[in-house]
């Protein structure tokens, strides 16, 4: 397939359009030259995704995206969360590939170094991001979970601060976890990985960049999600125009 004849579908899952802005930007930077980019958010989603409950408010919009995008072309969905958020269920409904941020960019830090640690904003998303490392398949290779202590949407009222907040992280990070490659956690983050490469020396991916180029790849290949089991489409239900409910 050629690069101009290839339609990649960017969804980020929540409502921030300036947030949306800064990732169409790194999807195009990644993105190769033809290659076009439907990129969006939903307009009544949570403003930025902080935990379980966000990520379910999420995903319906999200997933309705991402068949409409089907029905326009796209040969690749990328969600752009770094919590990979409905990332199965997208690929049920999707018969093209879909790509998480967090996925792909643990898989290309595996070929680039022997160690990486990712960095993250609000301490609560540790625990999601390890979980999502182990069943990647990073072992011990993830060194580290780090947060910043700053709220998704703060990357953005204060970027100086985070800056220097992710930099005294990627300087810990190099010397206690041993790190080689330092992943950005959060999408929010995706306009602040050059200048902290540039200041620490180190490989600094953004999911935002990974996803992109691992989905223009598979696109390419004309590859699509297996249908056989895990990925098959939700089966057809009767829909009930009445709630049931029940007192005992």
């Amino acid at each position: 397939m050629r690069m101009t004849d290839m339609l990649i579908h960017v969804i980020n899952p929540n409502s921030t359009a300036s947030m949306t802005d800064a990732i169409a930007n790194a999807a195009r930077g990644a993105a190769a030259p033809g290659t076009r980019l439907l990129v969006q958010n939903p307009k009544d989603n949570p403003p930025s995704l902080e935990g379980a409950a966000d990520e379910a408010l999420a995903v319906p919009a999200m997933l309705a995206a991402i068949s409409a995008a089907e029905l326009e072309g796209a040969q690749a969905h990328v969600i752009a969360c770094f919590d990979d958020p409905g990332l199965h269920a997208a690929r049920e409904i999707a018969t093209r590939p879909v790509i998480g941020l967090c996925q792909a960019a643990i898989q290309t830090a595996m070929i680039l170094a022997g160690r990486f640690t990712i960095i993250t904003t609000l301490p609560r998303a540790i625990p999601r991001i390890e979980d999502l490392a182990a069943r990647y398949g990073a072992g011990r290779t993830c060194a580290g979970v780090r947060a910043i202590d700053c709220p998704v949407l703060g990357l953005e009222e204060n970027p100086e601060a985070a800056i220097e907040a992710m930099s005294a992280e990627i300087t810990r990070a190099k010397v206690q976890d041993r790190a080689e490659a330092i992943i950005l956690g959060c999408a929010g983050m995706v306009t602040l990985g050059e200048r902290l490469a540039a200041r620490h020396d180190i490989p600094v991916l953004d999911g935002v960049s990974c996803a992109v180029r691992l989905a223009q790849a598979l696109a390419g290949g004309g590859v699509m999600t297996s249908k056989i089991a895990t990925y098959a489409p939700p089966r057809m239900k009767t829909p009930i125009a009445f709630a049931h409910r029940v007192m005992l």
